[in-house]
């Protein structure tokens, strides 16, 4: 079985709890990322596989003959933008993987939500494709974009648009599906994330309540990277409240982002044992953060950075378990009141709660693989 991720660690996260289960059932699987993500994959415990080696960003910024690229900021075509980039970044990775392909035979190919290369390579080896769910998010809209990036790819097979995946696989928690949401296999969302050495404060909560503030997997402190600066101007004005705040960021932008920050704990953590400790996790509604959350039954601000984004977000707080500021609406001053509120309103916890035991009640990644084997 080979699982295609794409170009951030989070792909990698919500791939490797199916794949790490097929394995365990012994059957042979192979993960593929963008080359530095490769890392991510083995650290995992998983064999891994560079899909190209050009990183995330160089499909996000440029075209495909080279030229700039700005992202849009109608909602609508900002979705049909990101299918695009996705869709050039499958289209960069299809010779390799191709004859890795080749070589290696897989019987069945398993891709991320958007790891558009995954129905590719099905197409030209005649194996079953399925596509699982990263997250929550909705990608109906994104979805044409990539159709229309692939039609070079899709015209030797006479296509117009991707075909349909033999089985779609989804994490979704079925109270946030949206309606009329494609029939799937369920499965229950299982964090996983990159380890560190454990510290005694990162299993057992203080005196003073817990706030994580985060911004993803991917930060980087460079001029195209807006989650940063929104990270760090999130921090510091959590960091004057009379709780305890860590900063869930990747290590490199670690030190940049202690400066201002005393006393609060910043740098790597393992969200899938941290969560369960914090009174409140604040973040950009990343999807993967969004579901570690849920999981952990834990009130949640939402400050979505992207349209894709607010949707799924929007849901969550329609069903109580957080509060959703929308662009525009997340001033300083609205942050402070919509996190008093949710440390201060149990209404919150309870329904975060009762969508962390909805997950748990799906079944479990080791089940699936029965499916996955059956169709392959």
């Amino acid at each position: 079985m080979l699982f295609v991720a794409a170009g951030s660690p989070a792909t990698v996260f919500a791939l490797a709890p199916l794949a790490t289960a097929a394995r365990n059932a012994g059957h042979q699987v192979v993960m593929a990322a963008n080359d530095d993500m490769v890392p991510y994959i083995t650290s995992s415990g998983l064999p891994g596989i560079a899909t190209t080696g050009l990183p995330i960003r160089h499909f996000i910024t440029t075209d495909r003959a080279g030229r700039p690229e700005t992202i849009p900021t109608d909602p609508v075509e900002q979705a049909l933008f990101t299918g695009r980039w996705f869709s050039r970044m499958a289209a960069s990775s299809l010779p390799d993987m191709l004859e890795f392909c080749r070589a290696w035979r897989p019987d069945l190919i398993v891709g991320g939500t958007m790891s558009y290369v995954a129905p590719l390579l099905a197409l030209h080896l005649g194996v079953p494709h399925v596509r699982q769910s990263w997250d929550a998010i909705e990608a109906d809209g994104i979805h044409p974009g990539a159709d229309a990036e692939l039609r070079p790819e899709l015209a030797g097979f006479g296509l117009e648009r991707l075909p349909e995946p033999d089985l779609f696989v989804d994490i979704c928690p079925p109270s946030l599906r949206p309606a009329g949401a494609a029939e799937a296999q369920p499965m229950r969302y299982v964090p996983a994330n990159a380890q560190r050495r454990l510290e005694p404060w990162m299993l057992a909560r203080g005196e003073r309540r817990r706030v994580l503030v985060t911004s993803g997997s991917r930060v980087a402190k460079e001029s195209y990277d807006k989650n940063f600066d929104f990270l760090r101007g999130l921090a510091k004005d959590v960091a004057s409240w009379d709780v305890e705040l860590i900063v869930a960021a990747p290590d490199e932008v670690a030190g940049v982002l202690r400066e201002g920050l005393p006393g609060a704990r910043v740098g790597w953590v393992p969200l899938d044992l941290v969560a369960p400790t914090c009174d409140l996790l604040v973040h950009h509604a990343g999807g993967v953060s969004t579901l570690t959350g849920l999981n952990a039954g834990v009130p949640q601000l939402l400050v979505p950075k992207g349209a894709v984004l607010e949707k799924p977000a929007l849901r969550v707080a329609d069903y109580g378990a957080a509060i959703t500021l929308l662009p525009g609406a997340d001033s300083a001053g609205a942050i402070a009141d919509a996190c008093q509120e949710l440390l201060s309103e149990d209404g919150y916890g309870d329904r975060a709660r009762e969508l962390s035991r909805e997950i748990a009640a799906m079944p479990a990644p080791a089940s699936v693989v029965a499916t996955l084997a059956q169709l392959a």
